[in-house]
């Protein structure tokens, strides 16, 4: 997935979805050239986090904040996880960093397709309360980036790699 430096002199809208394909777009290179072994690899003890669990949570942030709160009727992408953890971050044996990472996409397809069309202002629901568009696509900027950080922290302690 190529990265493109988000518009600087944009209009609202633009700047927002540059940002986050921007932010998208840093999670798949966090995770490029890396094995299977590799990305299931909780590589920052005592976190259990793993590359593979970030793609898999960020399929289903984006699962349901693009589709569910705005009002279409699907299934977590991730409902049965083990050991109480939730979110899609437990891997379950056999997943691969190539199938999580089609998922995620396809899951990103999915949230641009739900939010096209749609103005800032639209309005979606979470736990009963409004929340507008513009809201969600702040929101999503913040998960990327603060989990993009996480990355950054696995993808150096699996080997070395920084600043990808």
């Amino acid at each position: 997935m190529e990265r493109r430096t988000p518009p600087m002199n944009a209009g609202e809208r633009e700047t927002l979805e540059g940002w986050l394909d921007f932010h998208r777009s840093t999670l798949a290179r966090k995770c490029e050239g890396l094995t299977d072994d590799q990305a299931v690899t909780a590589s920052a003890p005592p976190s259990g986090f793993t590359l593979i669990g970030l793609v898999q949570h960020l399929a289903e942030v984006e699962r349901n904040w693009f589709r569910r709160v705005l009002g279409e009727e699907v299934p977590p992408v991730h409902p049965d996880q083990p050991n109480g953890m939730t979110g899609g971050f437990a891997v379950p044996a056999g997943t691969t960093l190539a199938s999580a990472l089609g998922t995620w996409q396809s899951e990103v397809e999915a949230a641009r397709a739900a939010s096209a069309g749609r103005e800032l202002t639209d309005l979606g629901t979470i736990h009963g309360q409004p929340v507008s568009l513009r809201w969600i696509y702040v929101h999503m900027i913040e998960e990327y980036a603060r989990h993009n950080g996480h990355a950054d922290l696995l993808r150096e302690r699996i080997d070395g790699t920084t600043g990808v």
